[in-house]
């Protein structure tokens, strides 16, 4: 039972790959946009374990209480960038938890460790983008600052 379920935060590890791009699969599935993800499972492999990683990510995971079985219910996945203002920033590029496992807490303990990894690696700030029509996240990120800038447009070039 979830109940008796106890969660922690660790560091990802290569092997934990496979139940990340879960995840990833299911927030886009939730932002009605599976058909998005293109990310190869090798890509994103190297991305973050390879020679020159350029993204970490902070896992979830569920023990039962007695510990005999764990699982990854979340992540929270980073890369550092640079301000030319502010000098180098964490940007929280997603933070997912299961849909059956929301409103335990999970996305707390997620952010609150993001946040001291960002304190611990000296940068100047967090940074994310939360689509417009997202309350749940919208709500969530409410607790942490009431700074939302609406004045900047997103753009992209697929290549």
């Amino acid at each position: 039972m979830m109940e008796q379920q106890k969660f922690s935060i660790r560091e990802a590890r290569p092997g934990d790959i496979d139940a990340m791009l879960e995840l990833i699969m299911e927030l886009a599935v939730y932002e009605k946009q599976p058909e998005m993800v293109t990310v190869t499972r090798e890509h994103f492999l190297e991305s973050g374990f390879g020679a020159a990683p350029v993204w970490w990510a902070l896992l979830a995971t569920s023990s039962d209480k007695d510990g005999s079985s764990t699982q990854i219910v979340g992540m929270a996945l980073y890369y550092i960038r640079y301000s030319t203002w502010k000098g180098q920033r964490m940007y929280l590029e997603d933070i997912i938890v299961k849909e059956a496992y929301r409103g335990r807490g999970i996305g707390t303990l997620l952010m609150d460790r993001l946040i001291q990894t960002a304190r611990d690696k000296n940068l100047s700030g967090i940074a994310w983008q939360v689509l417009d029509w997202n309350e749940p996240a919208i709500s969530f990120y409410r607790k942490y600052t009431k700074d939302f800038d609406g004045s900047w447009l997103n753009a992209r070039l697929e290549l």
